[in-house]
């Protein structure tokens, strides 16, 4: 394992895993092989029950057209008790999302459980993720500085947009714990698919059987629309019921 640098921004017992989970060996690009599926994952998961789907009008993407894949860096925000302006006056930050940027390795997806109304994440954050090779960001809260998100391709799926600073109004409590997000369990290393329709997080344990149905399920709606195409009667469509 790479040794990692990281800047004392958050207390080292609070990094539950300096190393993300890696999923098994080309699961990811198997997964992104299925495109923008998300309607098709909740579909399985649902056969499966499998809890662990969010909508897109709860989770807005901030690039519409963008979908990603990836293993979760989990990060649990809260509000400090200091008054914002007192911290503020005095510069206190306890944000630490940039430490699981330093943990982060190419292609993982931080997932934020954070604070409503204030930004848990903004531009400078953004950049630094792109800078790690991060697929983007899920932020169960508030962002900023989506113009610069944007104008470095990092996209990010969160709740609210805002320009208040989470700097002197949030303290970073835990990275690479179990998270809650919109009522869903998130592990470190689990499986995230977002797209402009919802977001899907994929226990890594269940990857395999979810993918493999997937496929499935992929391709006969890929015979469905051929058929359309081809003049087919809707009732006649295989499975139309």
């Amino acid at each position: 394992m790479t040794e990692k640098k990281l800047t004392g921004k958050i207390a080292r017992d609070r990094i539950r895993l300096i190393e993300t989970p890696r999923p098994p060996d080309g699961i990811i690009e198997a997964f992104k092989t299925l495109g923008h599926a998300s309607g098709i994952l909740s579909d399985i998961m649902d056969e499966l029950g499998i809890t662990g789907v969010i909508a897109g009008s709860v989770l807005r993407p901030t690039m519409p057209g963008t979908c990603i894949v990836g293993p979760a860096l989990t990060v649990r925000n809260m509000v400090q008790r200091e008054h914002a302006y007192e911290a503020a006056r005095r510069h206190v930050n306890k944000m630490a999302e940039f430490e699981a940027h330093n943990l982060a390795l190419p292609g993982d997806i931080v997932v934020i459980e954070g604070v409503p109304g204030i930004s848990n994440m903004g531009g400078i954050s953004a950049q630094t993720g792109k800078r790690q090779g991060e697929a983007g960001a899920i932020v169960f809260g508030g962002v900023r500085d989506v113009a610069h998100s944007r104008s470095v391709n990092y996209p990010v799926w969160s709740t609210e947009v805002t320009p208040v600073t989470g700097k002197w109004r949030i303290e970073t409590v835990e990275i690479n714990g179990e998270i809650e997000v919109a009522g869903v369990r998130v592990a470190p290393g689990d499986i995230v698919l977002a797209d402009d329709t919802g977001v899907c997080f994929i226990p890594r344990t269940r990857a395999g059987e979810v993918l493999e149905l997937a496929r499935r399920k992929a391709l006969a709606e890929e015979a469905k629309c051929a058929a359309i195409d081809a003049g087919t009667a809707v009732p006649d469509l295989p499975g139309n019921a």
